[in-house]
């Protein structure tokens, strides 16, 4: 499989041809591992919960595609434009906010990057900020719900969808609160990388708030259904996808093209990420018919370790692991092995499926592999290097926001408690 990736074969054929050709090897019989492989398919792509994914991502393209995002970022820079640094930090608000509108970082940084970069350029804030406050403000879409992210990790690891989305909101809002605050600090030591000031007047932001009622509604009504319980998280998200379009076709806000370009978006990215599925099913089959996962948790809790320093490891893995890799495959690759020892531990599985997410997070916008920084860097025309350097300046607050989560499980575990 590493053979594979490392020739640039796509994700979901190294893993499928790996796991077919281990299947044999363990086997020796090719007729047997074919039928395996046709059951693997048939189990990764038939399941009920996936259609929760296509979607939150279509949710995600008629958001972007309606100017959804674009009100929000004109709200939020409205509303800090007096504060040093506003448009950077109105950046990583209207990215919260955006988050619970969208399940996909990518579709999040392109968006950002396409109505936030140009007006802190034209206050001349520097292209470093600008890019670092675009990523991070893009990533908090993996925590506050919907997330496909923790849609993915649900299926993976057999654990209530509805507990994993609620877990990240909070979470995800103290990551957009310390990234807000390294902001204002770094622009109070170095002004000259937002020497322009955004000024707005009190009838601008009342004027820029009521743009934002249709994202306002429709983050209710998806968060208020997550939150109750009254509906599944599938149906949430069905719900999400044609609220967003009924408001846009409403407002006259969705074009023919734009909408086109959504479906087939959507139907792209959902593609491959079954795709990524079949193979990692395929794969994952292999991995158990040689009981890897039952001999490392055995090793693990033979070792008399502290479960934290055990945690603590796994999570340093993570951090490394994910700078050459992208969010979906290294859950589906690593949470065969590290599930069962977290479990094996004691651990909360919620808890574990944050800070999975938070080590992704770092992945996203970390050197040499970030898909986030990618993204906006391809978008905007900035150099990745200087993308880099505005996400090694921010991205602190994942550290820090890691070490709570950890430090404090009921950050995570507390909301989804509450709905029982």
């Amino acid at each position: 499989m590493i053979v594979g990736l490392m020739l640039g074969m796509p994700i979901a054929f190294a893993m499928g041809g790996a796991g077919i050709f281990g299947i044999w090897l363990v086997t020796g019989n090719w007729q047997a591992t074919m039928g395996t492989v046709g059951m693997c398919i048939f189990r990764s792509s038939a399941e009920y919960l996936l259609t929760t994914i296509p979607m939150f991502i279509l949710l995600a393209y008629f958001t972007s595609a309606s100017g959804m995002a674009r009100n929000l970022y004109r709200a939020a820079a409205s509303w800090v434009s007096n504060i040093p640094g506003g448009l950077a930090i109105g950046t990583i608000v209207a990215g919260a906010v955006f988050g619970a509108l969208s399940g996909a970082s990518t579709a999040a940084a392109s968006v950002l990057s396409e109505v936030a970069l140009p007006n802190m350029r034209e206050h001349k804030y520097s292209d470093v900020l600008s890019t670092g406050a675009i990523c991070l403000g893009a990533t908090l879409d993996l925590l506050i719900p919907p997330s496909v992210a923790m849609v993915i990790y649900g299926i993976l690891t057999e654990t209530p969808i509805n507990k994993l989305l609620i877990a990240g909101i909070l979470p995800g809002i103290v990551l957009a609160v310390i990234t807000v605050v390294i902001i204002f600090v770094w622009v109070r030591i170095n002004p000259s990388i937002a020497p322009g000031r955004y000024h707005s007047t009190w009838a601008d932001r009342r004027r820029s708030l009521a743009d934002t009622w249709p994202s306002a509604i429709l983050i209710v009504l998806i968060l208020g259904m997550l939150y109750t319980g009254v509906v599944t998280p599938t149906e949430v998200a069905g719900i999400g996808a044609f609220g967003a379009l009924l408001l846009a076709l409403a407002l006259r806000k969705l074009k023919w093209h734009a909408g086109l370009s959504a479906l087939r978006a959507t139907a792209c990215t959902t593609a491959m990420i079954f795709a990524i599925l079949i193979g990692a099913t395929i794969f994952g089959y292999y991995i158990t018919l040689t009981r890897v996962p039952q001999t490392i948790v055995a090793y693990v809790v033979g070792l008399n370790l502290n479960r934290h320093v055990v945690v603590i490891l796994i999570t340093l893995g993570y951090f490394f692991v994910s700078m050459f890799m992208d969010e979906l495959p290294l859950q589906i690759l690593s949470l065969p092995f590290t599930f069962p020892v977290i479990r094996a531990l004691g651990f909360d599985p919620v808890w574990f499926g944050v800070m999975t997410i938070m080590m992704t997070i770092m992945g996203l916008i970390f050197p040499p592999v970030g898909m986030t920084a990618f993204v906006v860097s391809a978008v905007t025309k900035v150099e990745l290097v200087t993308v880099y350097r505005g996400c090694g300046a921010l991205i602190g607050g994942v550290f820090i926001t890691t070490a709570l989560v950890m430090l404090f499980p009921g950050l995570a575990t507390w909301l989804p408690s509450v709905i029982g």
